[in-house]
Parts: structure tokens; sequence; C-alpha cells
């Protein structure tokens, strides 16, 4: 039995493909301290990994910046990434003093947690990065991925030349205090790269294959048996047409205009909606009697009963999709979803509608055209059997064992 400790980023997007190596880990005798915030308390009790929570909101990735005032004497603190980046105490220093007691064997940290390679070399163990982001930095911010996703003006994240600059005398501040190497480019610190590196889908769903070199171990989607605390009406499902739309929880509430897109397409039909809405004021519309919506639903028994599905291309729910065979059609909004969502259709397995020139009617026609015609099943099949083949959770611990024998 080893110790191990979890860091991530405590957004869904980053902690649920964390979840489920942790489970597997647990389920091979491996004992787990994970931190995490308040939100992920119970299911990571649930797993059987000690729970602690940090003293500051990490989920840097749903915060905005503070606009700066003119006089400095008035300067609002910053928060969200530039925080993140400038003010590294709140990653490091409360985590260090929480597990100092604790004799640790290997480290699995979200990529894109920004001091996580800081803090393995400080405990000098061995350290796997779990890539919930698979696109490359050029990926997504060196290249146009959509029409619609133009590059801030400003830089990644919209962060300033003075942020940068800013973030030089934190760099030498850190290396001079513990001795260790960062790296120059601010950016890097989201793709924090560790002696293993799980990505979570196939090689044949990766275009650009020569970019991972061998440290890098492709296990497909983050599936495993989850365990839902989610009261759900499937008798109003059962034996339905059913269409699921799930926007993922940071774009769910993307616009008023975009939900009511979905409500003139899909009302009056003989299809039952289910849609997850997480944190949307629903008062604001007026919902067809065939909607059933949910802050929350219970994803994968959901698509057990699911014809065809709406998707922001998010990785867990395209992945998710894929591996259950599921037809969908692709409404990216941000981050990697451009990425990911051109890639399926490079692959033949989804149509990618454009957000900024949707109407009602192109929507429905996707749905329409990604359910009848044979080629988006047939190459949907096959990414999810690369999925299958890569070898899941399981072939994820056989490699972590692997380097920690080393």
């Amino acid at each position: 039995m080893s110790k191990v400790l979890f860091l991530s980023i405590p957004s869904h997007g980053h902690m649920n493909p964390m979840m489920g190596l942790a489970n597997e880990l647990v389920s091979q005798g491996e004992e787990v301290t994970f931190f995490s915030s308040e939100e992920f308390k119970k299911p990571i009790k649930e797993l059987g990994a000690e729970f602690k929570c940090y003293k500051e909101d990490l989920n840097i990735f749903q915060k905005k910046e503070e606009k700066p005032v003119e006089d400095s004497s008035k300067k609002k603190p910053l928060t969200g990434l530039a925080s993140a980046l400038l003010h590294p105490e709140m990653f490091i220093d409360d985590v260090l003093n929480e597990i100092q007691d604790l004799q640790l064997d290997y480290i699995v940290f979200s990529a894109a947690y920004p001091f996580a390679k800081l803090i393995s070399q400080i405990l000098q163990i061995p350290s796997v990065s779990s890539y919930a982001v698979f696109a490359t930095k050029d990926d997504l911010f060196n290249k146009k991925a959509s029409p619609g996703n133009e590059p801030p003006k400003k830089g990644p994240f919209g962060l300033s030349p003075e942020i940068t600059q800013e973030f030089q005398t934190v760099r030498e501040n850190l290396i001079e205090k513990y001795k260790i190497k960062m790296p120059e480019n601010m950016m890097d610190l989201f793709f924090n790269k560790g002696d293993l590196n799980i990505v979570y889908t196939s090689k044949y769903f990766i275009k650009n294959i020569n970019n991972y070199d061998e440290s890098f171990l492709f296990i497909g989607p983050p599936v495993y048996k989850k365990k839902y605390n989610v009261d759900f009406p499937f008798d109003k499902i059962e034996g339905k047409k059913v269409v699921y739309i799930s926007l993922g929880t940071i774009f769910s509430n993307h616009s008023k205009d975009l939900n009511n897109l979905f409500f003139d397409a899909f009302a009056n039909t003989d299809y039952v909606v289910v849609m997850a809405a997480h944190k949307v004021n629903l008062d604001q519309y007026k919902i067809p009697a065939n909607f059933i919506i949910r802050d929350y639903v219970p994803q994968l028994e959901i698509l057990k009963h699911t014809n065809v599905a709406i998707t922001h291309a998010g990785m867990n729910s395209m992945g998710d999709l894929l591996y259950n065979k599921v037809p969908f059609v692709s409404i990216p909004l941000g981050a990697d979803q451009f990425f990911l969502a051109n890639r399926a259709e490079e692959l033949g397995a989804t149509i990618v509608l454009d957000v900024n020139t949707l109407t009602s009617e192109s929507i429905k026609n996707a749905v329409e055209k990604v359910t009848i015609e044979s080629s988006y099943a047939e190459n949907i099949a096959k990414i999810s059997n690369s999925f299958i083949e890569a070898g899941g959770y399981k072939k994820a611990v056989e490699e972590i064992f692997r380097l920690k024998s080393k």
C-alpha cells in the first residue's frame, strides 16, 4: 500500500476524471489523500479517500478578473487566473502545511493545477499528471479553432503584459525559496507535465499524435461506475424518443437565447427532452411540457435511454457520448471544446454548429441528420472501440504502479 496525494482544480471538468482514477487506486489498496473544495467532499469520501479542503476557493476558471482602478492605492485585489499566478501561496503553503506529517509515495495532480509540478519537486516524489484538456497549448492559443473562437487580444485568458511581467518576479522568488525549476511562460503552469501523463482519449482520436512523447498514456474517456444521489423520473423517458441536452457545468448558463432555441426546436414534438441546466434560473423561461430540466442529472444512466444528444463538446460529456455510442450534435462554447468538436467532425462522428449563427431549424435539422444517416453511428462505433481498447483506469493504474516501482 502506498500513500498518494491528489491535487486538482475543484471544477467538475477536472475533478470527474481524477475521481475515477482515485476510485481505481483505492480499490487496489492505495491510500489517497484528496484536496478539493467542500462541493466535492461527499463524493470523495464515498470513494474511500481522505478529503482535505482547500483553505481558499481555487476554482479559478470560473472567476473573472477584477478591473484595476487607476489609483493604485485603491486597486482591488486580483482574482481568478491572475491571482492564481501571482499569489502561489494559496496553492502551495496550505497544502504543504496539511501534509507535513504524511510520508507520501507519489502525487497525482490535474495538469491545470498551476503549481503542482513545484510541489512534486519540493516533496521529491514521482508525479502523475491528469490532462482534462488534451488539446496542446498551441492548439488552444495560437490557432483559430473556429470562427467563433477568436484568440483574446490581451493574450491567453486575457492576461495583460503587466501581469506577465509581475509573474517573472514571482517565479524568481519561488526558484530562490524552494530551489526548484519553473517554466518561464506562465501559461505552461496550466499544462503541468508529470513523470507519467494520463490523457482521457485514444490515440485514434488524437490528430497530432507526434506532439506527445512516450510519457503520455491514452486510456480512453473517464468512465467508471459513479454513485448518483439524484432523483430522476425515469418512468417519463422509458420507451420514448429522448433528446439529451447538456452544456456542462460552466457553460450551461451560456445565454437565454440559446436555451430558447432549444425550446423552439423541440416543443410540440414526439421527443422527450432531458436538459441539464446547472445553476440556471428557470423562472425566466416558458418551458415546453415535453422538457425535463434538472440542475444535475445522472448522465450515464440517462444515456442508456438517449436517442440523440446535444453537447458543448467538453471532454467528459463527449467521452461519455462516444463511449456509449450515442449520436450527437456539437455546439462548442469555449475552452478546448472547439478543438474537440472539430476533431470529432473530422472523424465523421458529429455535426458542429456555430453558436453565433444558430437557429432552432438548424438544431432540429442537425439532430435529425445524425440520427438518420448511418455513417455517424458507424464512425462513432470506431471511436468507441478505440476507447475500449485503450484500457481505461485499470491500464492507468498498471502504469502508475510501474512508475512507483522504479
